[in-house]
């Protein structure tokens, strides 16, 4: 999981908006519409991240395929925030 954290948010040059939406999910659970509004981010952009993040297990969704579906820290995620933590202190927050 580390190495695959690494790449998501360190690795890529997407690495910044995901850390920033893992960081954002972790602290509040939230749709795509209000990420991209918190995050000053393209609607678009948002949802191209969060299928990234939930595609490597990062993410979970509730209500999903429909307008409004809530994104979460999926349980594997959770045991990996201090993995992610130390890798964001490193690459994001800048």
């Amino acid at each position: 999981m580390k190495n695959l954290l690494w790449y998501l948010v360190a690795g890529t040059k997407g690495g910044e908006t995901r850390g920033r939406m893992i960081d954002l999910l972790n602290k509040n659970p939230s749709n795509a519409n209000k990420i991209a509004e918190i995050l000053k981010l393209d609607y678009k952009t948002v949802r191209h991240h969060l299928e990234v993040l939930e595609k490597n297990g990062i993410i979970t969704a509730v209500n999903k395929g429909n307008y409004g579906a809530v994104y979460f820290i999926s349980e594997l995620m959770k045991t990996e925030l201090n993995t992610f933590n130390e890798i964001w202190a490193r690459f994001g927050k800048k």
